[in-house]
């Protein structure tokens, strides 16, 4: 047996999505091959502070704030090459890999893979500019548009346009765009503070919810749908997963529905006609391609139930990796079983880092364009 792959597993984080964070935490932990891999739990607690463990299930299940927990921190220096454990022996720990699995802001949203960057480590999934456009769901549609790739109607508010105009807001935004309609924070994840707008009221509602969440807003317009998820694996040759479908058990797939209500289901494969699948399937692979994905996505479709169109909703660059996340579902579904999948993301992230140290930093000039 050849010597393992240190992998470094950061989740937790500052976001609102820390305790989905720490779900697929755990699931990644228990397929992770003992026998491919050494795992090192690299934890960020709500204020911010990194800690690990030798431990990382006892980590999870005691706490990032616990006792057993040491504080740690990742330098923005390439010659370190790893975890450094403060103390009077300051104990460095070698990383090959970074799995990183923070959802939402500072953590898939291009601030998370900055540093990584600047460390000089290979890590899983996309880059920090695909992060950062597939977190904004406003950059991500004009993404999209400009690629031509087929999206709702939508507007995109800022919270000074709203507490400076809010009555023209509230009176040029439905017969621009009609009821029902989706506001959206621009900048989360897992359906944290959407909400579904029937009336005036609930839209002012929706938008001074958003506007805790971010400092700005997306309004869709509503479309009769069925929700529909591929998912997409590799880097410059992708893949497309067979595609899923949500019934969610409220009325749209909230936070709620997808973490703490029983009822919703996922069906997969999706009940849908073939050449229709097959469509689906083409624009995850253009949407990921436009965003210059690597690694993994989901890519998440509303179908038009009475027309059959087919609109991207967003591409999630960090999809949860839960037990019933639909990412590796689907991927388990097209014959990529769990812990395969764990190891193809992992060789995706040595390629990709292999591929980038083949670019020069230092400029040399060609001897004719010097002058004499």
């Amino acid at each position: 047996m050849g010597k393992r792959l240190r992998i470094g597993v950061i989740f937790g984080g500052r976001s609102v999505e820390h305790e989905v964070s720490l779900i697929s935490a755990r699931s990644i932990f228990q397929h992770l091959s003992g026998d491919r891999y050494e795992v090192v739990p690299i934890g960020i607690t709500r204020r911010g502070r990194w800690v690990t463990s030798q431990d990382g299930a006892a980590l999870l299940r005691e706490g990032l704030e616990s006792a057993g927990a040491q504080t740690c921190f990742l330098p923005p220096d390439p010659s370190v090459g790893g975890l450094v454990i403060p103390g009077p022996a300051g104990t460095t720990v070698p990383l090959d890999v970074i799995f990183p699995i923070v959802h939402g802001g500072h953590g898939e949203d291009g601030t998370l893979q900055g540093l990584l960057e600047l460390a000089g480590l290979a890590y899983v999934g996309a880059g920090v500019l695909a992060s950062s456009v597939g977190m904004d769901k406003d950059l991500m549609k004009r993404v999209f548009r400009d690629a031509g790739l087929p999206v709702v109607r939508s507007r995109t508010l800022l919270r000074k346009e709203w507490e400076g105009s809010r009555h023209e807001i509230l009176e040029s935004l439905p017969p621009a765009l009609g009821f029902p309609c989706f506001i959206k924070p621009a900048n989360t994840g897992s359906s944290v503070g959407i909400t579904k707008a029937k009336t005036r009221r609930d839209l002012e509602a929706g938008l001074n919810l958003a506007f805790r969440y971010d400092r700005k807003a997306v309004v869709e317009a509503g479309v009769d749908a069925r929700e529909i998820e591929c998912s997409v694996l590799g880097n410059d040759s992708p893949q497309a997963s067979v595609a899923g479908e949500i019934i969610p058990c409220n009325e749209f797939y909230d936070y709620e529905a997808k973490y703490l209500a029983e009822g919703s289901e996922l069906l997969i494969p999706a009940p849908l006609p073939p050449v229709t699948a097959e469509e689906v399937r083409r624009l995850a692979v253009s949407a990921f391609k436009a965003l210059d994905g690597s690694g993994m996505a989901r890519v998440d479709f509303f179908l038009d139930r009475g027309t059959g169109a087919i609109y991207l909703n967003e591409v999630n660059t960090l999809p949860g990796f839960t037990p019933i996340s639909m990412y590796p579902k689907l991927w388990e579904a097209s014959g990529v079983p769990y812990p395969a999948l764990l190891d193809r993301l992992i060789d995706l992230a040595l390629e990709r880092h292999r591929e980038k140290a083949q670019a020069i930093s230092d400029f040399d000039p060609p001897s004719s364009a010097l002058k004499p």
